[in-house]
C-alpha cells in the first residue's frame, strides 16, 4: 500500500462543519469514552487513566521500557513519566535496569499491581460491552478496522514509522 500523500487544502468556499468533521467527531467520541471511564477509575482505584494504559501495557507484555510504551500507546513521553512515576509512587510497578540498553530502564507490574490490574479488567470489559451494546458484532469489527485504517493514514500522513520508531530523515 502506498503512503498517502500529503493534502492539498481544500476548496473553503463549501465551509468546514465541525460536527460533519471526522477528526472532530472521532476526538469527542474518544473524550466522552475517556471521561466516563476515567471517572471510574480514580473514584474507584485512584488511577488515571494514563496509569491504567500503562498497566495494561505491561499486563499484556510484561517489563516495557518507557519508549516502547509511548510507542505502544501513543502518550508522549511525559504522560508516560507521569503515570510510571504515580505507580511507583503507590508500589503497582517495579522498576528495574534495562541490560539491553544501560540509558533506559524497564517497568513491570509489581504483585500489587497484577492484583489490581486483575480486579480492573472485568469492570473495563463491562464497559466495553455496555458501549457496544448497541452494535451488532460485525459493526463492532468494521469499527475497529476502520479505527486501525485511519491511525496508520494518518500515521503515514505524519511520517511516522509504524514501528513507534522515530522516522528516518528524508534526503531532499
Amino acid at each position: 500500500m502506498t503512503a498517502p500523500s500529503r493534502p492539498e487544502p481544500a476548496d473553503t468556499t463549501a465551509g468546514l462543519q465541525l460536527d460533519a468533521y471526522l477528526p472532530y467527531r472521532l476526538s469527542v467520541a474518544s473524550n466522552a469514552v475517556s471521561r466516563l471511564i476515567a471517572r471510574a477509575y480514580e473514584d474507584r482505584f485512584g488511577l488515571t487513566i494514563p496509569q491504567w494504559r500503562l498497566m495494561c501495557v505491561l499486563a499484556e507484555g510484561g517489563a516495557s521500557s518507557p519508549a516502547a510504551i509511548v510507542g505502544r500507546t501513543g502518550m508522549d513521553k511525559v504522560t508516560v513519566s507521569r503515570a510510571a512515576h504515580g505507580l511507583l509512587q503507590r508500589r503497582l510497578v517495579e522498576r528495574a535496569d534495562n541490560h539491553a540498553d544501560a540509558r533506559s530502564h524497564l517497568l513491570a507490574l509489581s504483585p500489587e499491581g497484577r492484583a489490581l490490574y486483575v480486579e480492573i479488567a472485568p469492570l473495563a470489559l463491562a464497559y466495553e460491552a455496555a458501549l457496544i451494546a448497541g452494535l451488532a458484532p460485525d459493526e463492532v469489527a468494521m469499527m475497529k478496522r476502520l479505527l486501525l485504517r485511519l491511525q496508520s493514514a494518518a500515521a503515514a500522513l505524519a511520517g511516522d514509522n509504524p514501528t513507534g520508531e522515530a522516522p528516518r530523515r528524508r534526503e531532499a
